[in-house]
């Protein structure tokens, strides 16, 4: 196979689409693996043919990966063969009428309302590390943002007379999230009593003098700090929890106190509406709950 194919491929995501860097990559990976099936049949992808990618599927189900995992390595081959024509590279389209493997419907993790509040109601370390980690856990809960989102604002992101954030999601897709209350009161603390001091610490190749959520090194805060601090605060409160867990449950509560669908959307960044109803999916499991448990011939049967 002509790598170069592949190149320009993730070259045009890129430039032309504006996928991140995470997406650029997994296409990658996933792109490289069909690169090996092809080579182990005597063909590219130029010459490839339904049979070859139906084959493919086959594979990666045979190796035993999840069928989200799939689902997305069969929608990169899609993408890829879809550019080839579309660049006139190929006249043939050998994924046209593939379908992508069907995927269970999994609902989004989530932690109730009370658990939430034990969550963030804990103690947390006197000094600068405490108030980082307090408001990175209210903001992702009160915000709804991903965990590159949180690491990725800068001071300027916050416009405090306003209540917003400025975000810069997928896509580098900007767009402007209310921040209020809880959320709103430990940026502004840790910003006064906690950043400072992170910020003075002396190493300078690492400082970034930008970040809001800095190391203590006084360089920007990691995604994978970030899965580290809220693992660490829910395990001290019995909860097993990721930082999704925090945006499906900001999600789920804004739904179940009556938010509108399209402002959810907006302040989630979905580019879909349908990504956004998965949650009332999550709601309605809740509203079930409550009707079982506060109704009093909920659970009585006829004899």
């Amino acid at each position: 196979m002509n790598r170069k194919l592949i190149e320009d491929f993730l070259g045009y995501l890129s430039v032309e689409r504006g996928a991140s860097q995470h997406t650029i990559s997994a296409y990658g990976g996933d792109l490289r693996a069909y690169e090996s099936h092809l080579q182990e049949r005597g063909t590219d992808p130029l010459a490839a043919t339904r049979d070859d990618v139906v084959a493919f599927i086959a594979r990666l189900q045979n190796l035993g990966m999840a069928p989200s995992t799939v689902e997305r390595k069969v929608a990169a081959v899609k993408s890829f063969h879809s550019f080839l024509v579309r660049e006139g590279l190929s006249d043939a389209h050998p994924t046209i009428d593939v379908a992508l493997p069907k995927v269970p419907e999994r609902l989004p993790d989530v932690i109730s309302i009370a658990d939430a509040n034990r969550l963030l109601s804990q103690p947390f370390p006197e000094g600068p590390v405490g108030y980082r980690d307090r408001a990175a856990l209210e903001v992702l809960y009160g915000c709804g943002l991903r965990v590159s989102e949180l690491t990725g604002l800068d001071v300027g992101d916050h416009d405090r007379e306003g209540g917003f954030l400025r975000v810069l999601g997928k896509g580098d897709k900007e767009r402007l999230v209310p921040i209020s209350g809880a959320a709103e009161s430990a940026l502004d603390e840790y910003l006064r009593h906690g950043r400072p001091y992170l910020r003075a610490r002396k190493a300078a190749v690492h400082q970034d003098p930008v970040a809001v959520f800095l190391n203590v090194r006084g360089g920007r805060l990691t995604r994978q700090a970030v899965f580290g601090i809220v693992r660490a605060y829910g395990a001290r409160v019995g909860l097993q929890l990721h930082p999704h867990t925090l945006r499906h449950s900001f999600a789920t509560h804004m739904l179940q106190g009556g938010s509108e669908l399209r402002s959810l959307q907006e302040m989630l960044g979905h580019a879909d509406i349908s990504t956004t109803q998965v949650y009332t999916h999550v709601d309605r499991t809740h509203v079930r709950e409550e009707y079982l448990t506060t109704h009093p011939r909920a659970r009585m049967r006829e004899r």
